[in-house]
C-alpha cells in the first residue's frame, strides 16, 4: 500500500509518544510506502486533490527498561513532490488541534478524493461535523450533565446547581484552558470573562466527577471496537490528567463500562466515518470524543506489551481488500 500521513511537523513530534509515529512504524514494517505531508501543503486542480509530500524512512523506537528510545537521528525524509493524492490507498489526517481555517480548508480538499479509491481516516466530512467537545452530547445517556454557553448568567446558574464543574474550551487539546469551578469563588466573574471572551464565545461546562482525581482513562476504538486504553492520573498539583500538562500513565483495562460506551458511540462513529478514536473516560461517563490526533498507543504498547499501530495497520489492509 502507498500511505500518506497529514501530521504536524515531524521535527516537532515526539517518537516515543507520538501515536503518528507509532502507526508510521506499523506501516513501514508491514512493507507499506510512507509519505508525509501538512495542511498547509495540500491543494487542488479542478476536482483533483493533491499535495506536496516527502517519502519518509524511520528508524524505530526501543523498548528499554520499560521506556521508549529512540534514535538521536529517527527519521529521514526525501525531496518534497508534487503528487495527486487519488495515487495512494489511504491517507491518516493526524494533524493536531486547533481545527482553524486552514485545518477545515484541508478537509475540504480531502473530501474530493473518492472514497472507493482511497480511504481517509478519519473522514473529512466526520472531522468537520465532530468537534471532540461537542460531539460527545450526541449520547446523553453515557455524557456527565452538560451545558455549553457562552452566557455568563447561564454559567453560574449550573455551577451553583451541581457545586463544582469544568469549563473547557471547545477547540483546545491537551488539557489547555479546562478550568475547574467552584461555586462562591470570587475568581469565577473574571475566568468565566476570560474563556467565553466576554460572553462572546461558548464553552462547554461540565458536572465536576470526583473521581477524576483517580484518572482520566483514554479508551482506543478501532472501527467501532475498543482495542486498548490508559489511565492518566494528575499529577497532584494539577487536577487535569492530560500527558501533555504532566499527569502520569499507568496500566488501565477496559471495563464492561467502557465496552458500553464504545457500543453506545460506535454506531454514529461509522456512520461518520471516524474510524480511529479515542474516547476519554471518568467515573463511568464519557467526557471527550477525540477524532482529529488521538494519542495513547505507545503508552498502552509500553505498559501491555502490545503492538496497536501492527493492528491498526492489519484492519487497514483488511478494510481496502474487501472493498
Amino acid at each position: 500500500m502507498k500511505l500518506a500521513f497529514v501530521i504536524d511537523p515531524i521535527a516537532d513530534l515526539d517518537p516515543t509518544h507520538d501515536t503518528s509515529v507509532a502507526l508510521m512504524e506499523s506501516a513501514q514494517a508491514a512493507g507499506h510506502e510512507v509519505w508525509v505531508t501538512q495542511m498547509m501543503d495540500l491543494s487542488a486542480s479542478g476536482r483533483e486533490a493533491r499535495a506536496r509530500l516527502q517519502p519518509l524512512r524511520l528508524t524505530p523506537v526501543s523498548l528499554v527498561e520499560a521506556h521508549w528510545v529512540a534514535a538521536a537521528r529517527w527519521f529521514d525524509t526525501g525531496e518534497a513532490v508534487a503528487r495527486p493524492l487519488a495515487e495512494f490507498d489511504a491517507i491518516f489526517v493526524r494533524t493536531d488541534p486547533p481545527v482553524d481555517a486552514t485545518y477545515l480548508y484541508g478537509t475540504q480538499i480531502l473530501d474530493l478524493l473518492d472514497p472507493k479509491h482511497t480511504l481517509v481516516v478519519n473522514s473529512p466530512r466526520g472531522l468537520q461535523a465532530a468537534n471532540e467537545k461537542l460531539y460527545a452530547l450526541n449520547f446523553p445517556e453515557v455524557v456527565p450533565t452538560t451545558i455549553v454557553a457562552a452566557d455568563k448568567a447561564t454559567i453560574r446558574g449550573f455551577v451553583a446547581g451541581q457545586g463544582q464543574a469544568v469549563l473547557k474550551p471547545l477547540d483546545g487539546k491537551g488539557g489547555e484552558g479546562i478550568l475547574f469551578l467552584a461555586d462562591g469563588d470570587r475568581n469565577f466573574h473574571s475566568m468565566v470573562e476570560v474563556s467565553t471572551r466576554r460572553g462572546r464565545v461558548p464553552v462547554m461546562v461540565q458536572q465536576f466527577l470526583p473521581e477524576a482525581k483517580s484518572g482520566d482513562k483514554r479508551v482506543i476504538l478501532l472501527a467501532g471496537e475498543p482495542i486498548g486504553a490508559v489511565n492518566r492520573v494528575p499529577s497532584g498539583e494539577d487536577f487535569r490528567g492530560n500527558m501533555a500538562v504532566g499527569g502520569s500513565v499507568e496500566r488501565a483495562e477496559m471495563t464492561d463500562r467502557d465496552r458500553e460506551i464504545a457500543a453506545a458511540v460506535a454506531p454514529q462513529l461509522l456512520a461518520d466515518g471516524l474510524y480511529f478514536v479515542g474516547l476519554d473516560v471518568i467515573g463511568g461517563y464519557l467526557t471527550e470524543v477525540n477524532v482529529t490526533s488521538p494519542t495513547g498507543i505507545r503508552e498502552i504498547d509500553r505498559l501491555n506489551s502490545v503492538r496497536l499501530g501492527d493492528r491498526v495497520i492489519s484492519w487497514l489492509e483488511r478494510y481496502l481488500e474487501g472493498r
